[in-house]
């Protein structure tokens, strides 16, 4: 009869960005069900943007714990997140957070956890874990193109799945000396988002597989060229479309979305067209059926989300690893990349034909639809055995741990 594995307590300590807290959140719950106890630590302003997906059903099993970063004059608690955070202000972040050590070091030592897993730019947090005895593991929510280095920890978890990267997941594991665990897709699953009754509303009166999503993420923000000739994108597209336009923090109290978008763009479009400010309830709106193309900036969760719910892309990326996200979402067959000029410039044009191919395109772009829906089965058809290899390691890890102590 197989023993019962005793429960473990993990602190999670993610990058202070919506697209790191979201997938903690996210492998939070699948371990909660896997009998872990799970303490993620972030500042208060990104707690509350996921505190509604902490439900009922996991209230006991995960526990959201606060973390405070020195306030300064120019950083705020409400600057304590990059969603929003004014660019000449990251690097102020970066180093507030690196002064936080001994705080965290303060709640490793009360909660006393079996195992740390941490993310990209916090090395500290590996560090002040090994110097009292947890083992820690390094969360990577990039995929395995994008350099990866982090010295003192025992695993490295990918946010991607075998299918999709598996003879660079051993090459990674080689290059490194570390062994690469892939944590699937980790989306955000059915029912998980909150809900927006205008979008979904408006969402439920169109026909399958008809709209287009578009959206650039939390901290990708169009210039106003950029969103001219998105607009003109999607109105000459004649496609469905509910578009989530953002403003930097500088912007958004200055211009008004009216006033951002082509001058009478909004009537022309009419009921075919939704233009949202700010936030869209991405999983929710992706799984929906009456959504057949998103147009994105190809940030790595939002491609995991797109495959993940059979969604093509158009893509459109901005900066960081997005570009060489988008190569990978045309490689596969799962999307198309729009071209830039010389100038980095966007056609509308080609937005437009784009948007109309992997909506509506005859048989050659058919082979994309085809290819999204065969993925998604096959991470279906996959369902938790990423999440199971996780387990098993996090297991033979805390195992080890306690055999090295007993030896000492």
């Amino acid at each position: 009869m197989e023993t019962k594995k005793p429960c473990l307590n993990v602190v999670m300590v993610p990058w202070l960005a919506h697209g790191h807290v979201s997938p903690y959140l996210e492998l939070a719950k699948r371990l909660a069900d896997r009998n872990f106890r799970i303490y993620l630590c972030s500042t208060p302003i990104n707690l509350s943007s996921i505190k509604k997906r902490v439900t009922q059903k996991y209230s006991q099993s995960i526990k959201l714990i606060e973390f405070h970063i020195p306030s300064q004059p120019d950083l705020p608690p409400h600057f304590h997140t990059t969603n929003g955070l004014p660019l000449h202000l990251k690097s102020v972040l970066k180093r507030a957070m690196d002064k936080a050590s001994p705080s965290f070091t303060q709640i490793i030592k009360t909660l006393k956890p079996d195992i740390l897993i941490y993310d990209f730019n916090q090395e500290w947090a590996s560090v002040a874990a090994t110097t009292i005895g947890i083992p820690a593991n390094y969360n990577n929510i990039f995929p395995i193109g994008i350099p990866l280095f982090s010295r003192t920890c025992d695993i490295i978890f990918m946010k991607t799945f075998g299918e999709l990267e598996g003879k660079y997941i051993e090459y990674g594991s080689n290059l490194l000396g570390k062994k690469i665990v892939p944590t699937g897709p980790l989306a955000q699953e059915h029912g998980d988002s909150e809900d927006n009754s205008e979008i979904m509303e408006w969402l439920n009166k169109k026909e399958a597989s008809s709209t287009v999503f578009v959206s650039f993420g939390t901290e990708s923000f169009l210039s106003r060229e950029e969103i001219e000739e998105v607009a003109k994108g999607l109105e000459l597209s004649m496609v469905n479309f509910i578009w989530v336009l953002r403003f930097s923090f500088e912007e958004e109290e200055k211009i008004s979305i009216e006033e951002a978008l082509p001058n009478g763009f909004l009537e022309r479009v009419g009921d075919r067209g939704l233009v949202v400010e700010k936030w869209a309830p991405q999983a929710r709106i992706l799984m929906h059926p009456n959504v057949g193309g998103f147009v994105s900036h190809c940030g790595w969760g939002s491609i995991m989300e797109a495959m993940t719910f059979g969604i093509p892309i158009v893509a459109i990326p901005m900066n960081l690893d997005q570009p060489v996200n988008a190569r990978l979402v045309e490689e596969i067959g799962v999307g198309l990349e729009i071209n830039r000029d010389e100038n980095g410039g966007l056609s509308g044009e080609e937005i437009a034909e784009f948007i109309r191919e992997v909506i509506v395109g005859d048989e050659d772009e058919k082979k994309i639809r085809d290819n999204t829906r065969e993925m998604k089965h096959k991470i279906k058809s996959k369902g938790e055995e990423d999440m199971d290899c996780v387990v098993e390691d996090l297991y033979k890890l805390h195992k080890k741990n306690i055999h090295e102590k007993n030896m000492d």
